[in-house]
């Protein structure tokens, strides 16, 4: 049962349990009365609040009554035993991956982003055919439409940086051997070293080159990270913690305790002030793509 340790499982878990509510019209208290709880015992579980432990039994019966599939079901059982004191991973292939993609579901309800990739460009700025290009490679063994159908999904993330109502903002920073690395052919390369530039152009969006001259800033190699920030919620009070995600080849990382989030502030903070400024990183990002292309 969930009880203590880090709070990014309790308030994944609550959302789609709250979500779940919803989609059958279901009420707080007609919920209650099924599960012969109160209503704010209901309400604590779905804000993903501590002090309420909820059994595996628990789950199997809310899951039920919201007519979760069994996958669905799988996945809440195992979202709810994953906790720990330091961070929560979750493992390419534990069922949660299978079922459910938890960094894009934080990613779509953060107000801010601070982004580092020292490799290549990140799934919000990728175009299609960058995005098709290591997909291509990576999910080898897959038929030509289920990798147009995950660039189209990667695309539609992009929305996020585009829309009108509350975009959001994005501070990013690129080492510049992600400028020099070779993703499917020097076209493809061009084209999108100039979106980056032209996304830059946004109110929302910064993105800083950190230059081969630039060392390491914090005297050691820094591996990619995203920060996001959720904001404050109608009473100006800080929303849900800030979480850390680091990606890997074999599992991804959350980090929520003060100590880790203040690491990698600090980190950021080191790699901008090393970085070169918007204006100088958009010239150097059009440069380059000239360069592709001849």
């Amino acid at each position: 049962m969930i009880d203590g340790g880090s709070t990014l499982p309790r308030r994944q878990l609550g959302r789609y349990l709250r979500d779940g509510r919803n989609a059958t019209g279901l009420t707080l208290e007609q919920v209650g009365t099924m599960m012969q709880w109160s209503k704010s015992k209901l309400s604590r579980i779905e804000k993903g609040e501590g002090g309420s432990a909820l059994r595996e039994l628990d789950i199997r019966e809310l899951c039920r009554i919201y007519e979760f599939a069994d996958e669905m079901t799988a996945a809440m059982v195992a979202l709810a035993g994953q906790s720990d004191e330091k961070c929560w991973w979750h493992t390419f292939d534990d069922v949660i991956r299978k079922s459910l993609n938890m960094y894009v579901e934080l990613e779509s309800v953060a107000t801010s982003l601070t982004i580092f990739r020292p490799d290549l460009v990140p799934g919000l700025f990728q175009t299609a055919e960058y995005a098709r290009a290591l997909d291509r490679i990576y999910f080898a063994d897959e038929s030509d439409e289920d990798l147009d159908r995950r660039v189209q999904l990667r695309i539609k993330r992009q929305s996020m940086i585009e829309r009108r109502a509350q975009p959001v903002a994005v501070d990013m920073v690129l080492h510049e051997s992600v400028l020099r690395t070779l993703v499917g052919s020097r076209k493809v390369m061009s084209g999108q070293l100039r979106h980056l530039a032209d996304t830059s152009t946004r109110d929302n969006v910064t993105v800083r080159i950190l230059p081969f001259q630039a060392g390491f800033p914090i005297g050691t190699p820094v591996g990619p990270y995203v920060i996001l920030d959720f904001g404050t919620d109608a009473n100006d009070k800080v929303g849900s913690p800030t979480v850390v995600y680091i990606e890997g080849c074999t599992g991804d990382m959350y980090l929520e305790r003060d100590q880790d989030t203040r690491v990698y502030r600090a980190a950021s903070h080191a790699i901008r002030q090393a970085a070169l400024d918007a204006a100088a990183s958009r010239i150097l990002l059009r440069r380059t793509a000239k360069e592709f292309a001849v």
